[in-house]
């Protein structure tokens, strides 16, 4: 059942590990930020600022966390884990660019995808990173009333291209841009990490907890593929490259997200926003002890708008410190 996902009132953050930079997110407001200086108050957890505070959670008593499980991962065994180092030619496709690849398992697993879970919750809608592609339209589900699926089939489609087992996927549940349960899920790595809205996260059954870089450590942190951001992104980005901090070129986002709430990871720095890509991610790390935000201090909204780019670490005080950095040359 999905009870412990009703553990605070709607448009409440969740908890992160310092208490004091918890901002509530139904008193932010345009007016709120004025410049993109990074104070202890704007390290905030994950919900929608846009209306989630004034909505009303819909009844997910019947629903079965198990089954959803169960649902992930046989679209991974029916349609993934067969196509993978099995791919023919014709089962990849360039979506915008030779480094933005879509395959035959991508298509098939959001397909599967998108019946069981609708069928697991009636009136429920799928956003789907293919679906959307091929209808952007789609993405208005994300404001509506209905109670809404955020689903990446195939997170890190490059990796499973090449045979790397470093691809998940990632599904979400959301109400009104309130994240309610998610799931990542590494099928190649026999890694399955559900999180739950104010009852902790956990990797195959373990809780996790994110922990806190030890101090003066160097920071590893994930940054946005060099392949996929523009020169001014690129310019930005390239502030965290100073003492103190090693920055990297991330794989799949969900599993850098992993890498964080695990605590082998201190932060990412992304530079895009699609709900797929980091809806999951950010709650798990969130229930996990981590903290997260963008360069003018808001949270970060599942639907859109937000303010690039952003961090997910492991506390708030490394969340903190790459604002910093990034706000400063954003």
């Amino acid at each position: 059942m999905i009870e412990a996902l009703r553990t605070q009132e709607p448009g409440d953050t969740t908890n992160i590990t310092d208490a004091a930079a918890v901002t509530h997110v139904a008193d932010v407001t345009d007016t709120d930020v004025t410049d993109t200086a990074v104070t202890d108050t704007e390290v905030t957890g994950v919900a929608d600022a846009a209306g989630a505070s004034m909505a009303l959670s819909p009844d997910l008593s019947g629903l079965d966390l198990a089954a959803v499980d169960a649902a992930i991962r046989r679209a991974a065994a029916d349609e993934i884990m067969p196509r993978f180092r099995q791919l023919a030619v014709e089962d990849i496709v360039e979506k915008n660019g030779p480094h933005d690849l879509v395959t035959t398992a991508d298509r098939r697993a959001e397909e599967h995808l998108t019946v069981a879970l609708t069928a697991l919750l009636p009136g429920s809608l799928v956003v789907g990173e293919e679906a959307v592609h091929a209808d952007p339209g789609v993405l208005d589900a994300l404001h509506g009333d209905a109670p809404v699926w955020i689903v990446d089939p195939v997170d890190g489609t490059r990796q499973f291209v090449h045979g790397d087992p470093g691809f998940a996927t990632l599904v979400a549940l959301a109400h009104r841009g309130e994240l309610l349960a998610s799931w990542t899920y590494a099928p190649a790595l026999g890694l399955m990490a559900v999180a739950r809205r104010g009852a902790g996260a956990e990797l195959n059954g373990v809780p996790l907890r994110t922990g806190s870089p030890a101090p003066d450590a160097i920071l590893d942190v994930a940054t946005s593929h060099y392949d996929f951001t523009d020169n001014d992104q690129k310019r930005v980005l390239a502030a965290l490259d100073t003492g103190g901090i090693a920055p990297r070129p991330c794989g799949s986002a969900g599993l850098e997200y992993l890498h964080i709430a695990r605590g082998d990871l201190d932060a990412t720095a992304f530079s895009w926003e699609n709900p797929w890509d980091h809806a999951a991610g950010l709650l798990l790390v969130h229930e996990a002890g981590g903290a997260s935000g963008t360069v003018t201090g808001r949270p970060f909204r599942i639907t859109g708008g937000n303010a690039l780019p952003f961090t997910a670490a492991r506390d708030a005080e490394t969340a903190r410190r790459i604002l910093g950095l990034l706000a400063a040359a954003n």
